[in-house]
């Protein structure tokens, strides 16, 4: 996760993608031909990097290989930088299937822009979303980024006033990591300049005020939907899904991870890519899938998750349905995370009562960290107190 390549090098995508089309082939051996693919998704920073052409070619691989659906039932999705395209490439983005946008946005004030060498318009950025609409796409997402330098409240507030006059079905506010020694354009920010923990709080707190107020639901985590969006109607339902991308409405489909450092879930395992190019052509150049590691998950492993999916998606739990599911006693099985469950019931999180978890408004802002108390491969003592510390 969070794997970079840094170019301005374009001649760079040509190798790249030959060995992703043979990776193409070496998964698609692996699998069923008859199995729809009910979800695509490019992501990794910019796919809008490859020329229309490179586009075009590459979703005919990816059809070669596997069976698309051409009837625009799928969901087929993009990350999108508005200064890497113009009307072309958008129009061939819809040409070739897609059928979704996610628009990177991070922050519309003119200043964090510049913190982060990100220099964007909110006139730009509506040229981008139009045009996507103009040529048929019928979802649109805004991602933006809290925890950025020079950020403050009211200044992200301004965002949000913009984010809303856009109008996207979706929201993302995703939560900056700061890894200066993993990534180094990021050593050119200043770390002053970054907002406390408590601050960076006080951001979420009032972008889950502000949405919701403009009429988004708040699906959770980090995202926002309008009410007959997907998301929104998975949730009201009980249907809503989480991976490792984000929320979900197709909990049932195994995900094939295709490129450098890509993750992919088959069945109850998980696999990643290795991490370098490098690494990445000489497996595919042997014939090998290009595997850094896998696990397979334990018992413990899908009990812990279907409390965590129930928790992060429904802000609930039903305890007798988990015993019966699972045939445990669970104040027995959980008894320590239990423990840690009680300080934030203090705080007014949440409640444990008549054999059911309920999340209360002021936790569904930290439900990360009340489901990192049943993660057991985090270390404890951070679970709980110090909750500006996770966010």
């Amino acid at each position: 996760a969070c794997n970079k390549i840094v170019t301005g090098d374009h001649s760079k995508a040509t190798p790249y993608l030959q060995h992703v089309y043979r990776e193409l082939e070496l998964q698609a051996g692996l699998f069923d031909p008859d199995r729809r693919v009910e979800q695509l998704h490019w992501g990794g920073g910019t796919p809008t990097f490859l020329s229309s052409e490179q586009i075009r070619e590459l979703m005919r691989v990816t059809g070669r290989h596997f069976k698309l659906l051409h009837d625009d039932s799928g969901e087929y999705s993009i990350e999108i930088d508005p200064r890497s395209v113009d009307f072309e490439k958008i129009r061939t983005l819809r040409d070739v299937g897609f059928n979704r946008m996610s628009v990177g946005v991070q922050d519309f004030n003119p200043e964090v822009q510049k913190a982060v060498n990100r220099t964007q318009s909110r006139e730009l950025t509506r040229e981008v979303i139009d045009t996507a609409r103009d040529v048929g796409f019928r979802s649109i997402n805004i991602d933006l980024m809290y925890g950025l330098p020079l950020q403050s409240v009211a200044g992200f507030s301004e965002t949000l006033d913009k984010v809303v006059g856009l109008s996207p079905e979706r929201v993302a506010v995703y939560n900056y990591a700061h890894l200066p020694e993993r990534f180094k354009p990021q050593r050119r920010i200043n770390d002053a300049d970054l907002p406390s923990g408590e601050e960076k709080l006080d951001i979420l707190q009032q972008t889950i005020s502000q949405l919701t107020g403009a009429g988004y639901v708040y699906i959770g985590m980090d995202h926002f939907a309008k009410p007959d969006d997907e998301l929104a109607i998975a949730q009201r339902q009980g249907s809503l899904h989480r991976n490792f991308q984000g929320y979900s409405t197709h909990a049932d489909c195994d995900l094939i991870g295709i490129g450098v450092t890509a993750i992919g879930k088959v069945c109850d395992n998980f696999t990643q890519n290795v991490r370098t190019l490098d690494e990445y052509y000489d497996h595919i150049d042997r014939g090998e899938l290009p595997l850094f590691r896998g696990v397979a998950l334990t018992r413990d492993d899908e009990l812990r998750r279907a409390v965590i999916t129930h928790l992060i998606c429904n802000f609930a739990l039903d305890i007798d349905v988990v015993e019966k599911d699972w045939d445990i006693r669970f104040d027995t099985y959980f008894e320590a995370e239990l423990g840690r469950l009680a300080p934030m019931i203090d705080d007014g999180l949440l409640t444990l009562s008549d054999g059911r978890i309920e999340v209360l408004p002021a936790g569904r802002m930290l439900i990360r960290n009340i489901c990192m108390v049943f993660d057991r491969y985090l270390p404890t003592d951070g679970s709980t107190g110090n909750f500006s510390k996770v966010i």
